[in-house]
């Protein structure tokens, strides 16, 4: 086993090493030809260890160097990897029904080829224009793909592997992949009609969707199946529900309630004493989503009101809260956090449209009574409804709402 590790920190060294070369020379022909039996022979376990190797090396850097560079890194891998013999996933599985949405997702695509097409026939097609605008908003349904990866998958990861960084990567690439879709929408919505515009934009779209899905059925699967025990990988399945699949949904699993309740047993909170089912009770009623970080900065708790705003599975319990955040924010996290930490801070505040809705987003140090610094509260609240009251309102009136 010695000798297996070895090997393979060997050739991870010298992975990393072509790697940084790649970024850096002029004469990236001459580099591959000197590197070629190294290239050929490369596998998923070694691009993961890579990957994470030079994520930790750009932490608080701009991705977008890493990003274009480890695009060509995988361009020159493809044909190994495609030969990997990996291990195929159960019918019905958690990365089965994953593999299974990729399929749906890239049928959605040919479709929308069609409207491309006419449209470039004829940019005045106002049919075609309509159609690819349906069929975005279809796409767009591929979001729950990602929060699934983001919020049940990639904690998995975290606990299991010790060199899970590599999913960082993965998640600036959903990043790009929401705002891309975001822009389509937009250029298909505006009067003067740019096709040049709207071209590129479907042209990175696509690009980074396939480039996705190779990622995770040719690199992250098969090496989740060599290493992570099937138990973890149903309670995925389960907790993904909560989310929601996109295309293709599994059947049903029922999750076993891990709520314990002590007959009689109660808590002073020293303005009254409530019960555990109470406490529960009065969090999963206020219309706000709650999670709470504690001073370690491990997540312990989030609440689960009827509609949350953002997601969240069990899969982020005991989970560093630097990990819950793609790589582009994750800085103001921690800025808040070092904030609340060392006593300059209480709160921090922020406001965003998300879909058709207005978001506050608020942060909160939590105290003991000597002052001492025990975590951070997040706060999530929709207002647009708050937004437009004016006036007052004195009577009890439930016909209008």
């Amino acid at each position: 086993m010695s000798e297996f590790t070895n090997k393979k920190q060997d050739r991870v060294c010298a992975l990393a090493r072509f790697a940084r070369e790649m970024m850096t020379t002029n004469d990236k022909g001459k580099l591959v030809k000197e590197n070629e039996k190294l290239i050929s022979q490369v596998i998923p376990s070694e691009v993961i260890t890579l990957f994470d190797v030079l994520v930790n090396e750009h932490q608080n850097q701009d991705y977008s160097v890493l990003k274009t560079a480890t695009n060509k890194i995988l361009h020159l891998f493809h044909t190994p990897l495609m030969a990997y013999p990996a291990i195929k996933p159960a019918e019905g599985s958690f990365l089965d029904v994953l593999t299974r949405n990729n399929t749906a997702m890239e049928n959605l695509l040919k479709s929308m080829k069609t409207a491309v097409k006419s449209l470039n026939q004829n940019p005045d097609d106002q049919e075609a224009r309509q159609q690819l605008k349906e069929k975005l908003v279809q796409l767009r349904l591929f979001d729950q793909h990602y929060q699934i990866k983001e919020n049940v998958l990639f904690p998995a990861l975290e606990q299991h592997w010790p060199d899970f960084h590599c999913v960082q990567l993965m998640w600036s690439y959903h990043d790009d992949i929401r705002r891309q879709m975001k822009d389509l929408g937009t250029a298909l919505d505006e009067s003067e009609f740019d096709l040049k515009k709207t071209n590129k934009l479907v042209g990175d779209l696509f690009f980074n969707l396939f480039a996705i899905r190779f990622r995770e059925e040719r690199i992250l699967l098969p090496h989740i199946l060599e290493t992570i025990p099937q138990e973890a990988l149903h309670q995925m399945l389960i907790n993904s529900q909560e989310i929601g699949f996109p295309f293709v949904s599994p059947e049903k699993t029922e999750a076993v309630s891990s709520a314990v309740f002590i007959d009689g047993a109660s808590v002073n909170l020293g303005t009254g004493q409530l019960s555990a089912e109470q406490i529960i009770g009065i969090f999963n009623h206020l219309p706000v989503d709650i999670t709470y970080v504690d001073e370690h900065d491990t997540v312990r708790f989030f609440s689960t009101p009827k509609k949350r705003i953002f997601p969240r599975t069990k899969a982020i319990l005991g989970r560093q809260v630097h990990n819950c955040h793609p790589p582009e924010s994750v800085h103001v996290v921690e800025e808040i956090v070092a904030a609340f930490r060392n006593g300059q801070k209480d709160q921090a505040s922020f406001w965003i449209n998300f879909k058709t809705e207005k978001i506050l987003i608020q942060y909160f140090a939590v105290r003991n009574e000597q002052g001492h610094y025990k975590g951070v509260i997040e706060v999530t609240q929709e207002i647009g409804d708050i937004q437009k009251l004016s006036g007052e309102k004195r009577l009890l009136d439930w016909s209008n709402e």
